[in-house]
């Protein structure tokens, strides 16, 4: 299969890469920077640096492949530049422009299929009960834009296509931007959760995700969660940090606080243990780790194996 990926130097993305190589398919990688193109190349990928905002050039990008991948995003730079207000500017402007056109220059070009990038917890919350597909979403002020994302991979579906939308949950990894901050709190006695302790919050592995995105190059067009099997409380999951960062059980802000916060924080309050059933029973996909407990240990040391 020829598959053309937007995304491919994120933290999925360049995951996803190598997969799809040592599968045997061909692959176009849309890269950010020269540097970036080049490691593509040397793995074995063909390269491009076209613009998903350059619609006549995404055509010709586009022509001959038979699927698309739409991991594009863009992410603020750091943890407290999330919380400022027109950080994500940029990223709704891929999710609602970027992604309407590169579904146009899909069907232009003749794809069969297309992976489009979304989010699981926005998602209404529901306590302890679990949350499939089918569950209200509601998103918050900074990620309405997932909505615009989600719907150009159902009109590619209605064109004829094959459109699949892959919720991912909150993501862990090594070179996840929030890893050491939330570690610098823990060993300073702070979980950087808020809402109640016995919320739920579901996660995904960088690593887990990008095979979850190989699965969907065989699964029917609609919407999949790509979450651990185990979701963890928020109590659960800091602990489970400080126990792989080596630093005692940290405290939780107070639930009370979380109304204080922007949207942003108000929605990671919420309470999401969301299914991957669906996923799993439809691809026979599962996760390398069934929860952030065992996750996060790999994480945290490919972290301190990473710093200079």
């Amino acid at each position: 299969m020829r598959i053309f990926v937007t995304g491919a130097s994120g933290v999925v993305g360049r995951r996803v890469i190598p997969i799809l190589l040592g599968d045997g398919h061909a692959v176009t990688a849309v890269a950010r920077s020269p540097e970036q193109g080049a490691a593509f190349a040397r793995a074995g990928a063909a390269v491009t640096r076209v613009s998903l905002f350059d619609h006549d050039r995404l055509v010709d990008a586009v022509a001959g492949h038979d699927a698309v991948v739409n991991l594009a995003t863009h992410m603020p730079p750091s943890l407290p530049r999330m919380l400022v207000p027109g950080a994500w500017r940029e990223n709704d402007h891929i999710r609602r422009e970027g992604s309407a056109n590169l579904v146009e220059a899909a069907l232009v070009a003749g794809a069969r299929r297309f992976v489009q990038e979304s989010f699981a917890p926005v998602y209404a919350d529901h306590g302890d009960a679990w949350i499939d597909e089918c569950w209200p979403m509601e998103p918050a002020r900074y990620n309405r834009s997932i909505l615009d994302a989600e719907a150009s991979a159902r009109r590619f579906t209605e064109s004829g296509g094959v459109g699949v939308v892959l919720r991912f949950g909150a993501f862990y990894g090594p070179d996840a931007k929030q890893l050491g901050p939330m570690i610098l709190a823990v060993r300073h006695g702070w979980g950087l959760f808020p809402g109640p302790a016995d919320s739920f919050c579901s996660s995904i592995s960088h690593d887990d995700a990008a095979t979850a995105v190989v699965a969907a190059l065989r699964a029917p067009a609609g919407v999949y969660n790509v979450t651990d099997d185990q979701p963890l409380r928020h109590r659960e999951y800091v602990d489970a940090l400080a126990d792989a960062a080596g630093a005692p059980h940290p405290r939780l802000p107070p639930a009370w606080t979380a109304r204080l916060g922007n949207s942003l924080i108000r929605m990671l309050a919420r309470s999401q243990r969301i299914s991957n059933r669906k996923l799993r029973e439809t691809c026979s996909w599962s996760p390398r780790y069934p929860s952030a407990r065992e996750g996060l240990p790999a994480a945290v040391a490919g972290l301190d194996h990473a710093r200079p």
